[in-house]
């Protein structure tokens, strides 16, 4: 192939910094029409003069006309069997890759494009946008015509894989409604999937563009501009870093204010697609002959029936004055049994339904129960409902709570989001307690107090007893609701932070709880919040230390006794030294006592990539036995063989391993966030805690244990907690520390270390 000789105009040029003011002069529908024209001038000037039955189209965003600033082009060079196409296309696409600029090509003649487009939908599809930019426009306006009524008649055989795609699509990269780092192009809610509700419009399926869809695909369009413009290149993921940049370019408060905007076009985006959704499928039903004649009707629930593959009200519950509770029961029905409610029916309750007394009915509460308690059912109604407002009405509260962001790295979702999913969650131990009744409101309101000032804990309790008041709940079971959302972080806190072995440990736990049914709810209510959260706030090791905190606790509020804490190994303490036993997620190791080998081990495991989640040490008759429970860094296993031999040579004091753990730990240091250290007295039997909070690093624990052993500090236990990129890191330092002047030097060799 050869490209041309001629020098090509150069290609239209991207801002490149700037003000916010300037940037801004980019931003919007006027500046995408703009690009638009600039790109297809620049390609217009590269393509041969004089050329028939050749033609560039635009598909995509340059042929919608809604170019990002740094968007890529997809081409289609179209001919009709000239000769040398190959020639042509290679001076249309080097000029192109020479400029940086992406680009997605192919080169057919009409017959193979219409051929292409009838089997592959993501073709079919792109073709829609098909627009003329140069050469022979008789030839694009026949491939604009064709490829149109070919989707047309087409359409009803096509969307049903398109919606299999969009499904695995959305699996893949989740709801940009509900992310707090959301792909604004193919998340669901985002941008392809406004492509995909043009599409079902123009195939006459149904009426998908409506005022509200537009407006929301052009703000989410300005955002994707604002985002192209503050990173400096083509990026679609609206990460946190960006979002202060993006929000000051789109003139909006901050990133939250940002986040929320996002939030609502994103629904407005996925309710319409879902509106289209079953509206080809009612389509392909009646084609198939299914239903045929009147629409049938089947009784799904009190007041409620089943028409045509959705939910609608039955004849009898249309009256003057319409049952409070039945907006409640009309969405329990639909989560039961995985139908989605009748737009029309929607309307309908938010218009006329009354406002629901205090407190509730017991139909009510009964149906909530049931709704939160559906299974895969209740997030699909849930954001029906929130849709037109039903969730408003019943719960006021709601409308602080939709769409708040949440910070730390470790939550996925959104507030309004995490507490629906926790609810879902929560089914999974229902048969774990004995009411799962309140389990199922308590994971739904256990972070009520967030976005208030104060401990969300603290301030969400009274609001969560109020709520449990409101809906009709006893005065002792809203005594239970206050109680767990107070402590719904007491377990997994007290699991990973405190040493399990020691009586006051359980003790406190055990009088905070107060009984074996709050305990056992509590412990439902934290497994659900985890895995609500994402997948960095749950692991197998936090799940087994919750359970073994969960029986010892269990021991003392049943008979009244401590349980007794498990003995080291006897090989440990009778065998030759030094000694190293691997099992699966434990190491232990036993060496004569000397100060340092806590830190040493520690720093050993961190060179094999394991990171240490809790570590023991004791020692007997002049033994030290260190215990570390651990966890693969990167989820590939250690190799014991090596990691067994490093370990023994660090605890027979090798010099050359235990300086090679040292130049390594001591390489790697925390990130910029400032490291605190916080004492807990009288929170341990023998011991005062010293909970370091700081970012996490390679070797932290080694050189924390090492300040602590060179401060003269004698490390009983510590538990290593990690979230995200911090750590909670608690040492038990054996002795009272009542000397302030003695802690506040320790704390600062920590710290220094750090």
């Amino acid at each position: 192939m050869t490209r041309m000789t001629s020098e090509p105009p150069a290609p239209p040029s991207v801002p490149a910094g700037g003000s916010p003011a300037k940037l801004r002069e980019h931003i919007g529908a006027a500046a995408r029409e703009e690009r638009a024209a600039a790109l297809g001038a620049w390609l217009t000037g590269m393509f041969p003069a004089h050329l028939p039955g050749v033609s560039l189209v635009a598909v995509g965003g340059l042929g919608r006309r809604d170019c990002a600033p740094y968007s890529d082009l997809d081409l289609v060079l179209l001919h009709n069997g000239a000769a040398g196409i190959d020639r042509i296309a290679a001076s249309l696409w080097y000029p192109i890759w020479d400029a940086r600029l992406g680009l997605d090509h192919s080169v057919r003649t009409l017959p193979e494009a219409l051929s292409v487009a009838h089997d592959d939908v993501k073709v079919s599809l792109g073709l829609l946008d098909a627009r003329h930019i140069a050469g022979d426009a008789s030839l694009s306006a026949e491939l604009v015509a064709a490829a149109s009524d070919q989707w047309r008649r087409t359409a009803v055989r096509l969307l049903p894989p398109l919606k299999e795609l969009t499904t695995a699509r959305w699996a893949s990269h989740g709801e940009l409604a509900f992310l707090l780092e959301g792909d604004l192009k193919e998340a669901a809610g985002g941008l392809r999937d406004v492509t995909i509700l043009r599409a079902i419009g123009r195939a006459g399926v149904a009426d998908t563009m409506r005022p509200a869809v537009r407006a929301a695909n052009l703000r989410v369009l300005d955002t994707r501009d604002a985002l192209h413009l503050a990173v400096g290149r083509r990026v679609d993921r609206l990460v946190a870093q960006e979002r202060a940049a993006v929000a000051e370019l789109l003139d909006l408060d901050d990133g939250d204010a940002l986040l929320r905007r996002v939030a609502g076009d994103a629904r407005t985006i996925a309710h319409a697609l879902d509106d289209a959704w079953r509206a080809a499928d009612r389509l392909r039903g009646r084609r198939r002959g299914l239903p045929g004649g009147p629409a049938t009707r089947r009784p799904v629930a009190r007041d409620v029936v089943e028409q045509d593959g959705e939910l609608v009200l039955a004849r009898t519950a249309i009256g003057p004055v319409p049952d409070p509770s039945l907006s409640l029961r009309v969405a329990a029905a639909a989560a039961t049994v995985g139908l989605p409610i009748a737009r029309a029916t929607s309307e309908w309750l938010a218009a006329f339904c009354p406002p629901l007394p205090n407190p509730w009915p017991p139909q009510a509460r009964a149906a909530l129960v049931s709704l939160l308690g559906s299974g895969p059912g209740l997030l699909p109604t849930w954001e029906t409902c929130d849709r037109y407002g039903l969730t408003d009405a019943w719960l006021p509260e709601w409308a602080r709570l939709r769409s708040l962001p949440q910070h730390h790295p470790i939550h996925r979702y959104t507030l309004d989001r995490h507490l629906v999913q926790a609810a879902y969650e929560a089914t999974s131990y229902a048969r774990e307690v004995e009411r799962p009744d309140l389990l199922l409101i308590g994971a739904f309101l256990h972070d009520v107090g967030k976005g208030l000032p104060g401990d969300h804990s603290v301030v969400g309790a009274p609001i969560a007893a109020e709520i449990a008041a409101r809906i009709g709940l006893p005065p002792a079971d809203v005594a239970t609701i206050e109680k767990l959302v107070r402590l719904h972080l007491l377990l997994p806190d007290v699991a990973t932070r405190r040493d399990l072995s020691d009586p006051k440990t359980i003790s406190s736990v055990a009088e905070a709880v107060g009984d074996a049914g709050t305990l056992d709810l509590l412990h439902a209510l934290a497994r659900a919040d985890s895995r609500a959260t994402g997948p960095a706030a749950w692991s197998d090791w936090k799940g087994r230390l919750m359970a073994e905190l969960v029986s010892r606790v269990h021991t003392r509020l049943d008979t009244g006794e401590l349980p007794e804490p498990p003995a080291p190994d006897p090989e440990l303490l009778e065998g030759g030294l030094p000694a190293v036993h691997l099992d699966g997620d434990r190491v232990a190791v036993a060496a004569a006592d000397r100060r340092g080998l806590l830190g040493q081990v520690a720093a050993c495991l961190a060179m094999h990539r394991l990171d240490v989640v809790g570590a023991n040490t004791a020692t007997v008759d002049g033994r030290a036995i260190v215990e570390f429970l651990t966890q693969p860094r990167y989820g590939s296993p250690y190799d014991p063989v090596a990691l067994a031999a490093d370990l023994r040579r660090v605890a027979a004091g090798d010099v050359s391993v235990t300086q090679r753990v040292r130049a390594r730990a001591m390489s790697a240091r925390g990130g910029t966030a400032s490291p605190r250290v916080v004492w807990q007295r009288g929170a341990a039997t023998d011991a005062a805690i010293l909970e370091l909070r700081a970012a996490d690093s390679a070797g932290l624990l080694f050189r924390v244990a090492t300040a602590l052993d060179e401060a003269g500090a004698d490390v009983r236990a510590a538990r290593i907690s990690t979230l995200g990129g911090d750590v909670v890191d608690a040492f038990y330092l054996v002795g009272s520390w009542a000397d302030e002047a003695e802690r506040d030097r320790v704390g600062a060799a920590v710290l220094a270390a750090v």
